[in-house]
């Protein structure tokens, strides 16, 4: 490999890990509004996207540079491919923790409504998915990574149970259905922040074996 073109990959991978991390922080810091409804902290998130926005198409852009400059093969084509999308999956997940963001506004204002559902353990599962995701980006863990699509079906059927719970409060509610609707998006938004990240994984799947892994996880790969 050309020095140059190692030189530039490396600074590339810095660059996506960077973005990672802060996209993992946005996350993070949009569960955590919803935990304590502080609308204040969710106004933050939705003004600090921009960040994410403009990191992402900086990324981008090195990677077309390297493209045309370089013409990888290979090993290292892979790996831009890769990194093209998993750029552009860390900017979805930026999205989802301000669309998150945007429901704490909206039910940090009204009264609060006892359910019988928290969103605390699948936002965990989800806070540990997209962190052993980029684990494995670091680290090119294909493992880790077939481990990590694995576990999305866990956040698919929680998603499933709130919005099973959802419609039963609804019922006894019916005077508090925006403000339950929101609460059942919150969990829709975890859930694509889940699927995202399983993204991610599968690009890192791809960097390693070269193969495409969309479609069969279940049936290659099992946890022992």
């Amino acid at each position: 490999m050309p020095v140059r073109l190692q030189k530039e990959l490396q600074k590339l991978k810095k660059r996506i890990l960077s973005l990672g991390a802060m996209v993992e922080e946005r996350v993070r810091m949009a569960i955590k509004a919803v935990e304590t409804r502080d609308e204040k902290l969710a106004k933050r998130i939705i003004e600090m996207d921009r960040e994410i926005d403009e990191n992402e198409v900086e990324v981008e852009e090195e990677c077309l540079k390297i493209l045309a400059l370089h013409q990888p093969v290979a090993v290292d084509l892979r790996f831009i491919t890769a990194v093209i999308k998993i750029n552009n999956y860390l900017e979805r997940i930026g999205d989802q923790a301000v669309n998150i963001s945007q429901r704490v506004v909206s039910i940090s204002r009204r009264p609060p409504v006892t359910v019988p559902f928290e969103y605390k353990l699948m936002a965990e599962k989800t806070e540990t998915m997209l962190r052993e995701s980029l684990d494995a980006l670091v680290n090119l863990d294909e493992d880790l990574a077939h481990k990590v699509c694995l576990k999305d079906d866990e956040i698919d059927d929680m998603n499933r149970e709130i919005y099973d719970e959802v419609k039963e409060v609804i019922s006894s509610h019916p005077g508090r259905v925006g403000y339950m609707i929101n609460l059942l998006l919150v969990s829709r938004h975890l859930e694509r922040i889940a699927d995202l990240t399983t993204n991610i994984a599968e690009e890192v799947i791809y960097m390693v074996e070269g193969e495409i892994s969309r479609h069969r996880m279940n049936e290659s790969f099992s946890i022992s």
